[in-house]
């Protein structure tokens, strides 16, 4: 550009304008400016509702810095106070009571506790219903009572029944009778001392009684109403009827029979 050029065009540029110059707003007018108060407004109403809720469901389920509603939580663990219902498994190490009430687990069906080993095994199970407590495996514990004017049944339907204690076991009925009964044999067995059977009255019913011939031909006897207490070798008891002298061996026909 030459130095004439650049003179002329520098004039141009300091001449005064004649034309009238526009001016445009700068915001938001009109339904925009609407829709964005509605939308300021909508939003302010949520974050109200929200905040309603949020403190309703605080209150409502009793939220605390310690836990949420009966659930507590305390540095040794987690405490549950009142009724409470678990729709899935519970793992836990322990579930203690208070001092002053007991423990209950309820169910509309049975109640199972299994216990396992490290390797996910089943080693023991106990089972409740409305049958009584079905146990899996042996049983340790220092005291069984039934309820109030209920009785206490011990049953294995399919297998054997064993109670075994170091010091011995203690089965006494303070004010009932004791009764013991089985479809095979009943063996009472003493491998270091005797049993000792201390009663005002032993009997010992169902025992075959052996006959035998008077020893006088044609001669009538009494009605018997005394009998005498007769072993086989076999360990069979059997009543004879009794005479001045032992009736065992005039009628032991009955251990030929066992």
């Amino acid at each position: 550009m030459t130095r004439e050029q650049y003179i002329l065009a520098t004039q141009q540029n300091n001449l005064p304008r004649t034309e009238n110059s526009q001016f445009y707003p700068v915001g938001i007018y009109g339904w925009r400016k609407r829709c964005l108060y509605f939308f300021v407004l909508l939003l302010l109403v949520t974050m109200i509702v929200n905040l309603a809720m949020t403190i309703w469901i605080l209150k409502v389920m009793n939220f605390t810095v310690d836990g949420m509603g009966n659930l507590r939580v305390t540095k040794n663990g987690i405490r549950l106070e009142g009724v409470s219902e678990f729709l899935l498994p519970l793992y836990v190490k322990e579930i203690h009571s208070r001092k002053d009430s007991p423990l209950v687990l309820q169910s509309d069906r049975n109640v199972t506790v299994n216990a396992r080993n490290h390797m996910g095994q089943l080693t023991g199970q106990l089972t409740v219903g409305t049958e009584g407590a079905v146990f899996e495996h042996s049983v340790e514990t220092p005291h069984i009572r039934a309820e109030p004017s209920q009785d206490l049944r011990l049953e294995s339907p399919t297998r054997s029944l064993t109670m075994e204690a170091p010091k011995g076991v203690h089965i006494s009925a303070i004010a009932g009778d004791f009764k013991a009964t089985c479809r095979k044999e009943l063996l009472l067995q003493s491998t270091d001392g005797e049993i000792f059977l201390n009663a005002d009255t032993i009997r010992l019913g169902n025992l075959p009684q052996g006959s035998f011939s008077p020893s006088t031909p044609g001669s009538t006897n009494p009605r018997q109403t005394v009998y005498e207490l007769c072993v086989c070798p076999s360990g069979k008891l059997y009543l004879s009827p009794a005479e001045a002298g032992s009736t065992c061996q005039t009628s032991s026909n009955v251990c030929l029979w066992s």
